[in-house]
């Protein structure tokens, strides 16, 4: 029996409804200010649910990594299983483990040299589409292009005309996100609302582009080492069936292009707004590339524009809240919480606290240049998570990041139209609330 005396400070259990309440309405002004209120370990109700706020990468770092065998994702990842299934994002305990071994070799360093061209490939596709002057969302523009990337790389198909369905697909499921802190959300599911009826639709036209994919994969029995290789050759093994190969397809195929074509629609934003960032990354480029498009052998030498992304992913990191499930009672800065407890961790807050990141408000990619080896703090930056349960695929992020910036940014420059808002949608991710309308303009 937990001793309640001992429970960290934070809002009173009578307002849990009001703390409910303010989290959907705007969950980082809410986690912010609670933090400041209450300190890096804040208890609180929200609904019917029991949360522990963590604002400490001390804190951080025991439940990813040093007890992370008592902490599944549960319940704030139980809305996403209506959509991916058992996937990589998804699954637990041993079956997570076997899961994750069969697709390890896919994004392991030594296949990123096979991946790069199609990076590039997609990005001049995607210039070959601009005109001078002219007014794109960039949100939509990376996105599809990281469709295309994600379905070649992973799947060696051309995905890139899917992308707006696929796309449609993953806005109903953030719409599904949003109820999550709801009570009784999962029976929403249940009800034939409007956003539900969405959402399964979408769903429906998901599978068959996936089961589809599988069975012209299975006709032609190519087996270029891609991810798809790996999942069809372990079922031969007598290992996956296909619902499980189209669920680690489906997961991996989503949190691919979503995560770094935002990260990217961001860069491009901070770009636009900072000249002077603008002008030494141009310098870089032309530099290192002469004009030419960059290679795998490009990466190491293209240190700024490196150091560029990395900025903009403090600033906007693509996961900007990770959550957690308590499986057992466990203590933590002096503290114990019962088991169910929901366990809160923002990397976007660790990135905006100046204990942590000098000036965190200010948009400086020399904040990386003296990284020994170009290494990030843990914990005190995490755009990809941390511990075992990170984002199997950060490398493939990271190059993809570095070679599309650097192949349309030595060609063109991007300006953020006039009056156009700038706000952010709090969802699975940061968005853009009202997409990211830039004009494109050649380099003279």
């Amino acid at each position: 029996m937990i001793d309640k005396s001992k429970l960290p400070p934070g809002p009173k259990p009578k307002i849990s409804l009001m703390n409910l309440l303010r989290f959907r309405k705007d969950s980082l002004g809410f986690l912010k200010d609670i933090s400041k209120e209450f300190g890096d370990i804040v208890h609180f109700r929200m609904g019917p649910l029991r949360v522990l706020l963590l604002n400490h990468p001390e804190y951080i770092k025991e439940v990813l990594s040093t007890q992370q065998s008592n902490f599944v994702k549960g319940r704030p990842l139980e809305m996403a299983k209506e959509l991916l299934g058992e996937g990589l994002l998804t699954s637990e305990g041993e079956f997570h483990k076997r899961q994750s071994r069969v697709i390890q070799p896919a994004f392991h360093r030594k296949m990123m040299g096979s991946y790069a061209p199609a990076m590039t490939e997609y990005a001049a596709r995607l210039m070959e589409s601009w005109e001078e002057g002219k007014s794109v969302d960039m949100m939509q523009e990376m996105i599809k292009m990281s469709t295309g990337i994600a379905g070649k790389t992973m799947f060696n198909v051309d995905m890139e005309e899917e992308a707006p369905e696929i796309n449609k697909a993953l806005d109903s499921v953030m719409s599904l996100f949003d109820r999550v802190s709801l009570p009784f959300a999962e029976f929403l599911l249940k009800l034939p609302l409007p956003g539900t009826i969405r959402f399964f639709r979408a769903k429906s036209r998901l599978d068959e582009t996936i089961y589809r994919i599988i069975e012209e994969r299975k006709r032609s029995r190519l087996n270029n080492g891609d991810l798809l290789s790996l999942l069809l050759q372990d079922q031969e093994e007598g290992g996956m069936s296909d619902e499980q190969i189209r669920d680690e397809a489906l997961t991996l195929l989503l949190t691919a292009f979503d995560t770094t074509s935002l990260a990217l629609t961001w860069t491009w934003y901070l770009i636009s707004q900072h000249p002077q960032v603008e002008a030494e990354l141009h310098e870089e480029l032309d530099r290192v590339l002469k004009g030419r498009m960059p290679t795998l052998e490009d990466v190491t030498l293209l240190k700024f524009t490196r150091m560029v992304f990395s900025e903009a992913m403090r600033l906007y990191p693509p996961i900007y809240i990770i959550a957690r499930q308590a499986v057992h009672d466990f203590s933590i800065g002096g503290y114990e919480l019962p088991a169910d407890t929901i366990v809160l961790m923002c990397p976007y807050l660790i990135h905006h606290d100046s204990r942590f990141h000098s000036k965190p408000e200010i948009f400086n990619p020399h904040n990386w240049e003296d990284r020994p080896g170009g290494q990030h703090p843990r914990y005190e930056y995490f755009p990809f998570s941390e511990g075992p349960r990170a984002c199997i695929g950060q490398h493939y992020a990271w190059l993809e990041g570095v070679m599309v910036l650097a192949s349309i940014a030595q060609s063109w420059k991007v300006k953020l139209v006039p009056d156009h808002p700038v706000e952010i949608a709090q969802l699975l991710n940061l968005r853009p609330k009202h997409g990211m309308k830039m004009q494109v303009f050649r380099r003279k």
